[in-house]
């Protein structure tokens, strides 16, 4: 588990380079594979399957969202996405936890994102800047 956790910041600080531009709009490579058992469900609104988190995943994952959400305010080109509808506001959710615990990769989640709101590139690597992932 430590050296999964080495591995996963060295890997963080070679992506943290391209955190200014849009490289992550490349075409997506192959999600990494979790080590551990979970419940697998499916996502209806976009049909991917994501794993559940556990109580403790799930408050970490709270925890980095907030962090991000804080960072909101504080960025004055950052547009607000309209999730408006509690199927939207399902769909981000899942999205950005899938991203939180590397089920799907940075380029990914920039696909998907822009599948639903293509404008808000930006807004979906500022997201992806929040993470550290470690």
């Amino acid at each position: 588990m430590k050296q999964h956790l080495i591995i996963a910041t060295l890997v963080a600080w070679g992506f943290s380079g391209c955190t200014s531009s849009m490289d992550y709009l490349i075409e997506p490579t192959q999600p990494v594979q979790s080590t551990q058992t979970a419940q697998v469900t499916q996502d209806t609104t976009t049909e991917k399957y994501y794993e559940e988190p556990s109580p403790e995943k799930k408050e970490a994952y709270e925890k980095t969202m907030r962090k991000i959400a804080s960072g909101i305010k504080d960025d004055p080109n950052y547009q607000r996405l309209a999730l408006d509808t509690p199927e939207k506001k399902e769909w981000f959710k899942n999205l950005t936890y899938r991203l939180w615990d590397r089920q799907i990769t940075r380029q990914q989640f920039i696909k998907e994102g822009l599948r639903r709101y293509p404008n808000q590139g930006y807004e979906f690597n500022f997201i992806i800047r929040g993470f550290t992932f470690n």
